[in-house]
């Protein structure tokens, strides 16, 4: 019998699949006298740099592996995560979602580093979703006060991550391909995507990767999501002043001396979920991994198609687990606490019908959604029920944004603390059946 616990336990098995620790091994090892790093190879020691929520545990299995071959380093991870070990590389660690004071002091000390690399030096750069927080100097005059507020913003504009990463990289000074110009080392960056189609200009704010986009781009992304008006005065002046020739456009061709190298992504976490289920017994099909939109309007769509499948039984036979990765978005509009996984979840409780057997588990990699102390939330139609013996009016808390008080009413959390991990979100709708 599949339960809510039962997604639970595949989820985990898909966020374990993109564990640091494992994709590095798949990544970095000593062949002989070289160190080898995907498919390059060579010789004498290296240089450990890196940001993100998963780039501390990178860093650590790096270390493990590669011991005296590294060199020194800097990398900064988020706080309450991951603890760096042993003394080779200085680990730092700053806020997320919101930069703060620490993040660009690390920033200035890992810029300091960087630029004292020469070109007959190597480095790995270890980079992972929760860079464009972690990693952070505003172009002057923006205030890092001014930064927050626009980021503050930008995450609650209804945006996806590829916009507000086009916005991010034109109000700072090291992303959209600006770290790979402060260096005349040879760089490997290992990525672990966090972004929907793993597009390398948009994950971590792409540090080292070419920029498509333009100051132009920006402005009307922040004009047509209405939010240009609610900008710092600063803000506008530094996307006008790029618009206008005055600040240097973000990087457009990429350094021959810079690879970059995707080690992970979210059908990585798919592919284990799969094989985790086939193993059960359960009949399971990945969907996409490219799954967007309005949390609210994916999760009428999801249950559209849970109701298709219990009635017709095509294009599947029921009962089916349906895995999809990708990350959806919230336009904020109450003032309650929640994430785009809880919000999804409460959108589907309130689709819900009677007469069908269903369970829906929303959950992000990272173990955190939004400002929350949990990875999302899994209901099931027996959840429905009690809403309704209640008389709990999911309306409101829908109004408000205030996913995480429901789902913590409900008891439909899903808690992993931070996984030290992140590939976006995955979602799982297991149809049973009509009742």
């Amino acid at each position: 019998m599949v339960t809510k616990e039962t997604l639970v336990d595949l989820y985990l098995m898909g966020v374990s699949a993109v564990l640091p620790e494992n994709l590095i091994r798949t990544a970095v090892s000593i062949f002989g006298p070289f160190v080898k790093v995907s498919r390059f190879r060579f010789r004498g020691g290296v240089h450990v740099l890196g940001s993100g929520k998963a780039s501390v545990r990178m860093a650590n299995e790096v270390l493990s592996i590669l011991r005296d071959r590294v060199l020194g380093g800097v990398v900064i991870g988020v706080e309450g995560g991951a603890r760096g070990k042993g003394n080779r590389i200085e680990f730092h660690y700053g806020t997320h979602p919101l930069p703060s004071e620490g993040n660009v002091r690390a920033t200035e000390r890992l810029l300091e580093y960087l630029k004292g690399l020469g070109p007959n030096d190597r480095f790995i750069y270890l980079l992972s979703g929760g860079t464009s927080a972690l990693l952070e100097k505003p172009i002057p005059p923006i205030t890092l006060e001014e930064l927050v507020a626009t980021t503050d913003l930008l995450l609650k504009s209804g945006m996806d991550i590829r916009q507000i990463n086009t916005v991010r990289k034109h109000l700072s000074a090291i992303k959209g391909g600006k770290l790979a110009r402060m260096t005349e080392a040879l760089g490997y960056v290992l990525v672990l995507s966090d972004v929907v189609g793993d597009d390398l200009s948009s994950i971590g704010s792409g540090p080292f990767y070419p920029d498509p986009t333009t100051y132009k781009d920006t402005y009307d992304l922040l004009k047509s999501y209405g939010v240009w008006d609610r900008l710092p005065e600063n803000v506008r002046k530094v996307v006008l002043a790029g618009m206008e020739g005055e600040i240097p456009e973000t990087l457009k061709e990429i350094p021959r001396r810079i690879r970059h190298i995707l080690i992970g992504n979210n059908r990585t976490a798919l592919l284990a979920i799969r094989e985790g289920a086939k193993a059960l017994g359960i009949r399971v099909k990945i969907m996409t991994d490219t799954l967007q939109g309005e949390a609210r309007e994916v999760a009428r769509v999801l249950y559209s198609l849970a109701r298709h499948l219990a009635l017709y039984r095509e294009p599947f036979p029921t009962p089916v687990l349906l895995v999809f990765g990708g990350e959806t978005t919230v336009t904020v509009r109450g003032k309650g606490k929640g994430g785009r996984n809880q919000e999804l979840a409460l959108a589907f409780l309130k689709e819900m019908e009677r007469g069908l057997r269903v369970i829906l588990l929303s959950a992000g990699t990272d173990g955190i959604d939004g400002p929350t102390d949990v990875a999302g939330a899994v209901v099931s139609d027996a959840d429905r029920e009690r809403v309704e013996r209640e008389g709990i009016d999911l309306d409101r808390f829908l109004k408000e944004n205030d996913s995480y008080t429901l789902h913590e009413a409900l008891g439909t959390h899903v808690r992993t603390g931070p996984t030290g991990t992140n590939v976006a979100d995955v979602v799982m709708l297991y149809v049973e059946g009509k009742k």
